[in-house]
C-alpha cells in the first residue's frame, strides 16, 4: 500500500490535503497511447483548447490564487501574480510555437519543394518546483501540449495540492485526461519517471543536485530531451548612483521577495566601497519595515514564512555557519515563531571570508561583498559556478556594457531587480543553473523538434555520370 502523502500550509501548520503516490507505469502507460491523437489534431485545435484553459483559470481565480498562498505561505498578492502569469503563458507560447516552430517552405530544382516542420518528441515528464507551483510548471506544460506532446506532471511532494487542481484545469478546458496525467508523489517516484524508457523527455526545475544526478542518468542516452533549470546564487551589483533609495529598494525586492524562494533572487551583494556603509544602512532600514506574516494577514505582508521549517532550519544553520566563518552580521536572522517557518530577512558582510560557500541560500538570506573597482566586482559576480541572473544598479553605460559583456549570466540586467523575469523572453542559465535549454519564451524549442524533408509529387531521377555504356552487341535483332 502506497504511503500517504500530506501537505501542510507553512503559516499555519494545517492539513491541506492528503494522498497516495501514484502508479507511474500506468501513468505512462495511458499517456503513451493517448499522445498519438492528440498530436493528429489541427494546431489550431490545440491553441482552442488552450484558450479555454485559460477560460477555465479566470474563472477560478480568486480558488487558485487562495490555494497558492495556503500551500506555499507566499502572501495573497503575490500570489495572484502567479495566477496571472498563469493565464497569459498561452497566448506567449501560441506566439512562441508560430515564431520558433513554424513551417517553412522553399522551392528547389524541378519543381521540387524544400520543408521544415517540427514534431512533438512524444511523452514529456515535467517535474515541477514549490516556489512557483502553478506558473512554473505551466510554462513548460502549455507550449508542451501546443506541439502535440502528452504529459505527464510531477508536481513537488510539498505543493500537491496546486498541482491537482492545475490538472483539473486542463482537463475541464477539453485536454484529454490520458494526455495530461498527475503522477503524486516523491523522490522515488521522481526518478521512476526519468528513467523509464517510454517518456521521451524530462523538464525540470529544481536544485542543482537532483538537476546534476538526472544529467547524469541521461549521459548514455542522448535520444532523450532534457531541460534544466536549477537555481542561481545571483549577484546584484551596486555602483556609482545617486538614487541610494532607489538602490537599496532594488536590492530588497531582489533579496527578499516571496522570502527568497525565487531562484533568481540575489543572494549576494556587491558593492564599492565607497558608498557601502550608506547603501547597506538603507537596505537594513527597508529591510526592518518589512511585515512578515501569513498570507492573509491585514496589512498585507511583504513576505511570508518559507516553506517548511526544514527549509527554515536549514538557513539558520547557513546563517550561523557564515557567521562563525567570518561573516559580520549586519540584520540576524531571526526565527519568528517557535512552531512555523517564519523568518526575518538577514544581512551578513561576507568580505572578510577567506572563502565563501557557492550554495544556493533558497531563503531571505543576503549576503554583501565590498570591493574597491569595478573589474573586482565583476570577477566576485562571477565568483560561483551559477550563472542565472545577475543585476547591475547604478554606473554609466560603458560599465553597463563591460558587465553585460562579462557577466556570466543568462538574465543580464541593468538598474532592474535580478528578479521578475518576463515569459516573453528566454529564461535560463548556465554553469550548474542550466543546459542551455532555456524556458519561458524559448520552451517552443525542446518541445518539438525539426524535420526537414526534400519533396516532390512525382518521382523524378537520372543518373548521368560514372554509368557503362551500354553493350549493344548483346542486345538481340
Amino acid at each position: 500500500m502506497s504511503a500517504l502523502l500530506t501537505s501542510i500550509e507553512p503559516a499555519t501548520g494545517a492539513v491541506l490535503w492528503q494522498g497516495t503516490a501514484s502508479d507511474v507505469e500506468a501513468e505512462v502507460g495511458r499517456v503513451r497511447a493517448a499522445w498519438p491523437s492528440w498530436a493528429a489534431k489541427p494546431v489550431a485545435y490545440r491553441i482552442e483548447t488552450l484558450r479555454r484553459f485559460v477560460n477555465v483559470v479566470r474563472a477560478n481565480e480568486d480558488a487558485l490564487t487562495d490555494l497558492i498562498a495556503r500551500e506555499t505561505g507566499k502572501p495573497l498578492w503575490d500570489a495572484r501574480t502567479e495566477v496571472t502569469a498563469v493565464m497569459n503563458k498561452v497566448d506567449i507560447s501560441v506566439a512562441a510555437y508560430s515564431e520558433r516552430t513554424g513551417q517553412r517552405r522553399l522551392e528547389a530544382a524541378m519543381g521540387a519543394r524544400q520543408s521544415v516542420r517540427h514534431k512533438p518528441h512524444g511523452v514529456m515528464a515535467v517535474l515541477g518546483p514549490y516556489n512557483f507551483p502553478a506558473h512554473l510548471p505551466n510554462g513548460h506544460i502549455v507550449p508542451a501540449l501546443l506541439a502535440g506532446n502528452g504529459v505527464l506532471f510531477k508536481p513537488s511532494e510539498k505543493t500537491p495540492a496546486v498541482g491537482e487542481m492545475l490538472v483539473r484545469f486542463y482537463h475541464e478546458a477539453g485536454v484529454p485526461q490520458d494526455v495530461v496525467r498527475l503522477v503524486h508523489g516523491g523522490p522515488d517516484e521522481g526518478k521512476a519517471l526519468t528513467v523509464h524508457a517510454d517518456v521521451n523527455g524530462i523538464l525540470f526545475t529544481g536544485s542543482a543536485a537532483t538537476g546534476i544526478a538526472i544529467n547524469r542518468q541521461f549521459a548514455a542516452n542522448p535520444g532523450k530531451i532534457l531541460a534544466l533549470e536549477m537555481g542561481g546564487n545571483n549577484p546584484i551589483i551596486v555602483w556609482d548612483t545617486g538614487d541610494i533609495s532607489s538602490a537599496a529598494a532594488l536590492v530588497v525586492q531582489s533579496a527578499f521577495l516571496s522570502s527568497g524562494q525565487r531562484c533568481t533572487a540575489a543572494s549576494r551583494l556587491i558593492v564599492k566601497e565607497d558608498i557601502a556603509e550608506l547603501l547597506v544602512s538603507e537596505v537594513k532600514k527597508i529591510a526592518d519595515r518589512l511585515i512578515v506574516d501569513h498570507p492573509h494577514a491585514d496589512p498585507a505582508p511583504f513576505m511570508g514564512p518559507v516553506i517548511d521549517n526544514h527549509a527554515a532550519d536549514q538557513l539558520t544553520e547557513s546563517f550561523l555557519y557564515l557567521m562563525s566563518h567570518g561573516g559580520r552580521p549586519i540584520k540576524h536572522l531571526v526565527r519568528l515563531s517557535e512552531e512555523r517557518p517564519f523568518l526575518s530577512p538577514a544581512i551578513i558582510d561576507v568580505t572578510a571570508m577567506a572563502e565563501r560557500p557557492d550554495v544556493e541560500l533558497f531563503g531571505p538570506l543576503l549576503q554583501v561583498v565590498r570591493v574597491p573597482d569595478f573589474p573586482a566586482a565583476i570577477a566576485e559576480a562571477n565568483n560561483s559556478r551559477y550563472g542565472l541572473s545577475a543585476s547591475m544598479v547604478g554606473g554609466s553605460p560603458e560599465q553597463y556594457n563591460q558587465f553585460w559583456a562579462n557577466v556570466r549570466a543568462g538574465i543580464v540586467n541593468w538598474n532592474r531587480p535580478t528578479n521578475g523575469a518576463s515569459s516573453s523572453a528566454p529564461f535560463g542559465g548556465l554553469g550548474i543553473s542550466g543546459n542551455h535549454r532555456p524556458s519561458a519564451y524559448y520552451a517552443a524549442d525542446y518541445c518539438a523538434y525539426p524535420v526537414s524533408s526534400a519533396e516532390i509529387e512525382q518521382p523524378r531521377a537520372s543518373i548521368g555520370i560514372g554509368l557503362r555504356d551500354f553493350d549493344t552487341s548483346a542486345m538481340g535483332d
